[in-house]
């Protein structure tokens, strides 16, 4: 377990602003910036590519840690695969208005999915539903809920939480739980 965390055995519901309702039929999702061809898919499409079944562990800024979650999705792979990415990074962006930045090194390699099952059944909208981003290496904050995309990026935009104090990074591992103005 990441230093300073403890262990969780339900599912804590953390959640800035209000909590947006979007059914599948009006759901999509696109990758553009600064990549060779935007691209857009909508649920069934989503649901049309390959699915991978994986367990790992969370953990969030709060101090929890939950062991074990259960998730299906998409591979980050394969939403890129086959395009010419023209920067080093991304930003998340999802319904409500929420952003987070990553390095594409921290979501590409088998790191990252968007999931739309947890624990053999649909993503309830408290956990981000119908889809979310799962970044189970690095802080939960940057496991975006209710995400609609992700923009490649030429430099580094910090999102929500990293404009308001949160770390740049999120590795629970070196606890990069607050940027350096709020240490």
């Amino acid at each position: 377990m990441p230093p300073g965390q403890h262990v969780v055995h339900d599912f804590p519901v953390l959640t800035y602003g209000p909590t947006p309702h979007v059914s599948t039929n009006r759901w999509s999702f696109s990758v553009d910036g600064a990549v060779s061809d935007a691209r857009r898919w909508t649920w069934d499409e989503i649901q049309a590519l390959p699915q991978e079944t994986f367990t790992r562990d969370i953990h969030c800024v709060t101090s929890w840690s939950k062991f074990d979650t259960e998730w299906t999705g998409v591979s980050v792979d394969v939403l890129l695969r086959g395009l010419e990415l023209g920067g080093g990074f991304i930003t998340a962006w999802c319904d409500g208005g929420y952003t987070t930045n990553l390095p594409l090194a921290d979501v590409t390699g088998g790191k990252a999915w968007i999931v739309h099952t947890y624990d053999g059944a649909p993503l309830p909208v408290e956990h981000g539903g119908p889809m979310r981003l799962l970044v189970p290496h690095l802080y939960f904050w940057k496991s975006a809920k209710w995400i609609r995309g992700i923009t490649v990026t030429v430099e580094d935009e910090p999102g929500f939480w990293e404009q308001n104090g949160y770390h740049d990074h999120g590795d629970p591992w070196t606890e990069e739980r607050y940027g350096v103005a709020f240490r």
